[in-house]
């Protein structure tokens, strides 16, 4: 019986594992060597395309495709001294071939030498007419080197070439988004699609598009166009449910992530909008159960956590809450915002001392963001830490110079810390930078606000604004 096209394919692969196996010697052309070391290599299995590319080059020694092929496998594992050697002769015997530039590409890009890699790749790019996975390698260098502009040029040309390369047409939009080209991303989208009407990952692109630009009926409409030319689009009924949350019609949302569920195993993310829309809806309850759904799914999933932890912070059942948030720190105890959720939910406790180590841990994993400065400095006044809280203060500063709301704070610690020059000094910097400020003297250092002097300085800087 003849041997159909998958067993003309498979048998030089099945001769040369026997080969292996018995130590038997068979002779195959070059071809079939390029072929078996490609199938390795698919497959992961390097030792094996080693091996096959050297018995290959013992049977076929003048082979420039099982040089390359080496080569390659060289550029790979690093031993790029040794590959750049072996190019360089190549180079003398066949400066022609485009493969050979590709690869002496190759190891320039690994040194970072990217300008160096991308003039080689122009050489290859004129050696031959095959030129979009060229174009794409230049665009990709172009990348290394942050030149959006250039590297969008090279994806587009592939685009041109090879309409169907989705990887360069997400490069290519990759690109669009960083330059905040959205527009141009939209007239790009367009004109592709008039090529390509069913290319469900263009219409997925352009959804996206328009939903940066909050033009929420043309993304949808965008996404149905995705869906129906691949109606198992995973990815276009997530983006088709996020815009109707954004136009609040949040039960149409729920059945699109429902159908992902469908579609392919559960996702956390799925769970967590779901969670969400039936939170919107005030399903307490279903809100609830799939926020525990969502943190089952993936115990790692920092927003899982966050959205079960602020459920119950949002209902003031702030016991449920800081359990929640101390189950997920137990889980990953470097997440800022575990800490700050934990601080923030202590404080509403009135565990002071808890929320002090909190704080500190979310300044430790480098949040910085304002209210943490202020928050913080709240719960050490209130334990009667007034120098801990004038240094919190003062570091606070070095990142908000000008923050009226932390200067203030500072002059009314220092006046109870009984530093009045420093006191008056910072209060005329608030107030001088936002006179509104004085509130919160009155409302959180009533003592600090009644007295003579601090009213003067107040008084002094109405008069002045008025």
């Amino acid at each position: 019986m003849p041997f159909s096209s998958h067993e003309d394919e498979e048998f030089p692969i099945a001769r040369f594992e026997s080969m292996l196996k018995t130590n038997d010697v068979y002779f195959f052309d070059a071809t079939e060597f390029e072929n078996i070391t490609h199938h390795y290599l698919d497959e992961g299995k390097v030792s094996k395309a080693k091996k096959a590319i050297q018995i290959g080059l013992g049977q076929h020694p003048s082979s420039i495709e099982l040089k390359l092929l080496q080569i390659e496998i060289m550029v790979f594992e690093n031993q790029l001294e040794v590959a750049e050697k072996l190019l360089d002769e190549l180079l003398e015997i066949e400066s022609s071939n485009e493969e050979i530039y590709i690869q002496k590409a190759n190891i320039y890009s690994k040194k970072d030498e990217h300008s160096q890699a991308i003039h080689l790749l122009n050489i290859a790019l004129s050696l031959t007419d095959d030129t979009t996975d060229i174009h794409a390698l230049i665009g990709m260098e172009y990348l290394f080197m942050d030149d959006y502009a250039s590297a969008k040029v090279n994806f587009i040309k592939c685009l041109e070439e090879e309409p169907e390369d989705y990887a360069s047409l997400y490069n290519a939009i990759y690109c669009f988004e960083y330059l905040e080209e959205h527009d141009e991303a939209i007239d790009f989208l367009n004109q592709y699609l008039e090529s390509n009407p069913y290319c469900e990952v263009a219409w997925h692109q352009l959804g996206k598009q328009f939903f940066i630009k909050s033009m929420y009926k043309e993304a949808l409409a965008s996404f149905d166009f995705a869906i129906i030319s691949d109606d198992r689009f995973i990815g276009a009924y997530f983006e088709k449910g996020k815009v109707l949350e954004k136009l609040k019609r949040y039960n149409e949302a729920i059945e699109n992530y429902e159908i992902t569920l469908g579609l392919e195993d559960p996702t956390s993310f799925a769970y967590l909008r779901i969670g969400k829309c039936h939170e919107k809806l005030g399903n307490n309850e279903l809100a609830k159960q799939f926020y525990y759904k969502t943190v089952h799914e993936d115990p790692l999933l920092d927003k899982g956590w966050i959205a079960i932890t602020d459920f119950y912070y949002r209902q003031e059942n702030f016991e449920k809450a800081l359990y929640y948030i101390n189950k997920a720190i137990q889980i990953d105890e470097e997440n800022v915002l575990y800490w700050k959720r934990s601080a923030e939910i202590n404080k509403q406790l009135q565990f002071f001392e808890e929320s002090d180590i909190a704080y500190q841990k979310t300044i430790e994993l480098g949040n910085y963001e304002l209210d943490t400065w202020i928050s913080w400095t709240d719960v050490l006044t209130h334990l009667g830490e007034y120098d801990s809280a004038i240094l919190t203060l003062l570091q606070g500063l070095e990142f908000y110079p000008e923050e009226a709301v932390l200067e203030v704070r500072l002059a009314a610690l220092y006046y109870l810390v009984s530093d009045g020059a420093k006191g008056s000094y910072h209060l005329r910097n608030a107030l001088r930078n936002n006179p509104k400020q004085a509130y919160i003297l009155e409302k959180h250092f009533p003592s600090v606000y009644n007295r003579l002097s601090v009213k003067n300085i107040i008084t002094e800087f109405k008069n002045a604004s008025a």
